[in-house]
């Protein structure tokens, strides 16, 4: 009986043993390739979010440009448009007063620098629309490409997401 005893206890000892040593290897410190697998993935799960922040941020602050260029173009034909009915007003004017007091008139000579400096104004206000239509352009290019940059960061989110669901059920 004490044979059979010893014999339970020291079968009991190695069970408990070959436990501990497998526990002991199971958290070792160096990783299986289906572990290193998973943290990769999760790293680059982490990283595509931050991408993706910051290019929608990115996107959202071109739109912010494209839209106040687009009110400084409206504001800029606003003023084109009223500086060219000023003009056509200058015209009608000096030609009246050339017919009523002359061409060397101090009226028509009043007119005629109204007319110029009008014109200056106006041909200012379509250099300021052919700038904001420069940057218009710019703008939406950018945001345009910050919009690709969102679409490839979203398909590498979704491979990662899918490897990572791979590595972890071993499909």
């Amino acid at each position: 009986m004490n044979a059979q005893l010893y014999l339970r206890r020291s079968m009991l000892a190695l069970g408990v043993a070959g436990l501990l040593a497998g526990g002991v290897c199971a958290q070792s410190s160096d990783p299986t390739p289906q572990q290193q697998d998973i943290r990769s993935d999760k790293k680059d799960i982490r990283q595509d979010k931050k991408d993706l922040t910051k290019d929608r941020s990115d996107r959202n602050a071109g739109q912010r440009d494209i839209n106040k260029d687009r009110r400084d173009l409206n504001k800029d034909r606003v003023d084109r448009n009223k500086d060219q009915r000023d003009i056509n007003k200058d015209k009608r004017e000096l030609r009246k007063d050339d017919a009523k007091y002359g061409v060397n008139s101090a009226q028509a000579q009043a007119d005629r620098k109204d007319l110029h400096s009008d014109r200056v104004d106006r041909n200012k206000d379509q250099r300021d629309i052919n700038k904001d239509q420069r940057d218009l352009r710019a703008d939406r290019k950018d945001r345009n490409a910050d919009q690709r940059d969102i679409n490839t960061d979203k398909r590498d989110l979704h491979k990662d997401r899918r490897d990572l669901r791979h590595d972890r059920h071993g499909k």
